[in-house]
């Protein structure tokens, strides 16, 4: 999934439920259930999430609704792997992006 979400320090949960095209209930259960997931608060109580949160966040985006792990599956999957799963996932994403360009191309030749 490409995100395209503007280069900022903090995203609001509506931003982030618009650009993963999910309920925001969701994210909140996803914060709730898992651990990497630590979205701060300003003083109404909004969540305002880190580019790290949105990382952690399309990782587990990744692991539950495009391979189909259960959520106590994902969760165990960080648990043993953690360092290999966010390595993996990168690269995944990377060639992706090149794959996408690829093919940009190849349709303007």
């Amino acid at each position: 999934m490409e995100l395209n979400l503007p280069d900022k320090r903090y995203y609001s949960i509506g931003e982030l439920a618009k650009a993963f095209d999910v309920n925001t209930s969701l994210l909140r259960f996803w914060e709730k259930e898992f651990d990497i997931l630590k979205p701060k608060k300003n003083a109404k109580g909004n969540r305002m999430f880190t580019p790290q949160d949105v990382k952690n966040l399309s990782l587990i985006y990744h692991l539950v609704k495009e391979r189909g792990f259960t959520l106590d599956g994902a969760k165990e999957y960080l648990k043993n792997k953690p360092k290999e799963s966010v390595d993996n996932f990168e690269i995944i994403r990377k060639l992706e992006s090149i794959k996408q360009t690829l093919i940009n191309i190849k349709k303007e030749l």
